[in-house]
């Protein structure tokens, strides 16, 4: 924490006190005008002591519920629930242990039973003790505001600030617990151990806001900041302070019992004082910051209106190793300037899976390892752990403190993952997290999002690798081996690791392994290089794999050894355009059945239609990639959304029905123009067959 505060002085502002005499006259004239709003306050106050005049005002505006009528005076004033002399008991408890005229005393007790009574009879509430609201309304009392006032500033702080389902195993308990893991992942294995969970000494920390657990002043002081702030999740950040204040205290008492560790932790706030009240926010503001906003944006249903319930299909979060993090976080996070969240995504699917289509930023992790070969795993953890710090050492858009691990997304295949999620988590790895959905909701959240046309597609997110051991990945960006591209898409740190493993001398193939490790086993399958670059085109189904029906001449194929790079013949573009027997070339996109692009050429002869790949690495040459007969094209189609992506259909039409034996799909430029060429050039063949 000591750290944690250092480093937060850089944080936005918190209490402080001092500053310019003059201030507080400006508050003064500020309330006093009226149509004062929140964001005036925060101007004039700018983290100083509210005055204790003034605070009712302030807070009043802070909860938006200056110059209210409310429901309130609607009522008929009725004390009769079952549970009304509990109610009364306690709320003679609370006016007891106040200061005041006997007068005053009586009827403060009128308006706190009034507001407790009419609460439950509104909302339909059983009142019991474990509620704490009595101990809600201490730092409201000593401001004499009206029964009214009383009664919407109480119903505001509890439908904004007070989580729902605030109750033993509730769910923003384990929510805490998944906080505390993210930072403090020592202290919380420590009280995991004991079976010391968070409700069980925290029920009485966010049930009144601190009220019920600190002296008069602090309480004050810290609602002050609390409600001019507006962020109800604050809680859950100062709760975490405080509990990393006491860690040391917490870790000497392991030999204490259950019971009186418990009681240790409760009584932790009791120590604050109004000095300590900075430094908490200070903190707790550090910590928010380093906090993935999935935290926050995934949990919003914990605060406000019970019409906004939890959803059936609410992830439990008793039953999560680590914090989830959503997909669309992952992506945005890294393309942000700044001190935000930055994730290290290590993708732990087989290796097939992981070479099929992966993000580009992630480092690939075997989780299959960890059972098959330890001590290829651990030579993997390491690889991994060197590859974090160089990647944030390097300035990557690969590079972040936090680790986030990815599955398939599918319960049975992810079994492993969470092994070495685990794995981590043992070790007292902080900042760990999880892939909500796995690689599954990657793809359908770059679907959802790939509305604006192939410039705007997935294919500079996900990229293809081999699966030969000591090759990481692909060149996301179709980048030259200089390092000139054209600047579009995420160059990953792995994949220049992979360029300068290709193009180097041996021993420095020898010290990028040892930095970044594939130790997957290697899969039969080898995936072209130049099956890397592809960018997807809007509408074209996501599967996110390379190469699922490549479509060669077999008399291109020597050897079934080969790999596809050598099954492909190298030829010279211009060369080819110079050749007499080229009728017509058109500048095209490949588009795969997998979404990706590929800049090509076709080129048409007499008889015959082929397409050449742009090879990214070699300016001006291609891959022959397809060699069609005219005369075995049976379908040309286009889509009416996009006229200029045409479908060609080659198979065998002397049967019934079609056969359909190979399909490709092309974005041409002026595909009318293109179509109608081909067509005639078939038309041309058929003719001269039939003579």
């Amino acid at each position: 924490a000591a750290a944690a505060a250092a480093a937060a002085g850089d944080e936005q502002p918190v209490p402080g006190g001092g500053g310019s005499s003059s201030w507080d006259k400006d508050l003064a004239e500020a309330l006093n005008e009226g149509g004062c709003d929140l964001e005036t306050l925060r101007n004039i106050i700018q983290g100083r002591c509210i005055p204790a005049d003034q605070r009712a005002k302030v807070w009043k505006i802070s909860l938006n519920v200056a110059g209210k009528v409310g429901s309130l005076g609607s009522w008929d004033g009725s004390l009769d629930l079952p549970e009304q002399t509990l109610i009364q008991e306690d709320c003679q408890k609370l006016i007891d242990r106040l200061s005041m005229p006997d007068e005053e005393k009586e009827q403060l007790l009128s308006d706190i039973e009034s507001v407790i009574t009419f609460y439950c009879k509104s909302r339909n509430v059983i009142y019991t003790q474990s509620l704490g609201w009595t101990d809600l309304l201490k730092p409201l009392v000593p401001l004499r505001m009206s029964r009214n006032d009383l009664y919407n500033c109480f119903y505001a702080i509890m439908n904004k600030y007070i989580p729902r389902d605030f109750v033993p195993h509730g769910r923003p308990f384990h929510l805490f617990r998944l906080l505390l893991q993210y930072h403090e992942p020592e202290l919380c294995s420590f009280l995991d151990t004991k079976k010391i969970t968070p409700d069980s000494y925290a029920i009485s920390w966010g049930a009144s806001l601190f009220a019920g657990c600190c002296t008069e002043d602090v309480a004050q002081l810290m609602w002050d900041v609390y409600l001019q702030q507006a962020d109800p999740f604050l809680i859950f950040f100062l709760m975490l302070v405080i509990l990393v204040n006491a860690k040391e205290i917490a870790l000497s008492q392991e030999g204490e019992s259950k019971e009186e560790l418990i009681r240790s932790l409760e009584n932790v706030p009791c120590n604050l004082e109004t000095e300590d009240v900075e430094d908490l926010y200070s903190l707790a503001l550090y910590y928010h910051a380093r906090t993935p906003a999935s935290f926050r944006k995934d949990n919003q249903n914990l605060f406000g209106s019970n019409l906004l319930g939890l959803k059936d299909d609410e992830m439990d979060l008793s039953q999560a190793l680590c914090l989830p993090v959503s997909v669309s976080e992952i992506l945005q996070a890294n393309q942000l300037q700044g001190d935000g969240v930055r994730f290290f995504v290590v993708d732990c699917r087989p290796a097939e899976q992981y070479n099929a289509g992966h993000l580009s930023t992630a480092f690939h992790l075997d989780s299959d390892l960890m059972l098959q070969n330890p001590a290829e795993f651990a030579l993997s953890v390491k690889s991994l752990l060197e590859a974090q710090k160089q990647s944030i050492e390097s300035g990557s858009v690969a590079s972040g403190e936090h680790l986030c691990f990815m599955g398939s997304g599918r319960e049975e295949e992810d079994m492993y993952m969470n092994m070495v999620l685990a794995h981590f988590l043992q070790k007292n790895k902080e900042y760990v997290s999880i892939a909500k959905g796995g690689f599954m909701a990657l793809q359908q959240h770059l679907v959802d999002i790939n509305v604006d046309g192939p410039e705007n597609g997935y294919g500079h997110w996900i990229v293809s690798t081999s699966g030969s051991r000591g090759s990481i990945s692909s060149s996301a960006d179709g980048e030259s081996p200089n390092g000139s591209g054209d600047g579009r898409g995420v160059k990953s740190l792995v994949n220049k690791m992979t360029f300068a493993l290709k193009s180097k001398s041996v021993n420095v193939k020898e010290k990028v392994i040892s930095f970044i490790e594939n130790t997957s086993a290697p899969v039969e399958r080898h995936v072209s290089s130049s099956d890397r670059v592809g960018k997807p085109y809007r509408g074209v189904k996501p599967v996110f794999s390379i190469g699922d029906e490549e479509e060669y001449d077999t008399d291109e194929i020597d050897s079934s050894s080969m790999s596809d790079d050598d099954r492909k013949e190298i030829v010279n573009i211009q060369t080819w355009l110079n050749k007499p027997e080229i009728k017509h070339h058109f500048p095209c996109n490949e588009v795969k059945e997998t979404g990706h692009m590929f800049p090509s050429h076709l080129m048409v002869t007499a008889s015959h239609m082929y397409c050449l790949r742009e090879i990214p690495s070699r300016k001006g040459f291609a891959y022959i990639q397809s060699r069609q007969a005219l005369t075995s094209m049976v379908k040309i189609t286009s889509k009416k959304k996009h006229p200029e992506l045409i479908t060609f259909k080659f198979g065998n039409s002397n049967v019934s029905p079609v056969e359909i034996l190979a399909v490709e799909r092309y974005l041409i430029p002026n595909a009318g123009d293109a179509t109608k060429a081909i067509k005639q050039q078939i038309m041309k063949v058929l003719d001269a067959l039939e003579s």
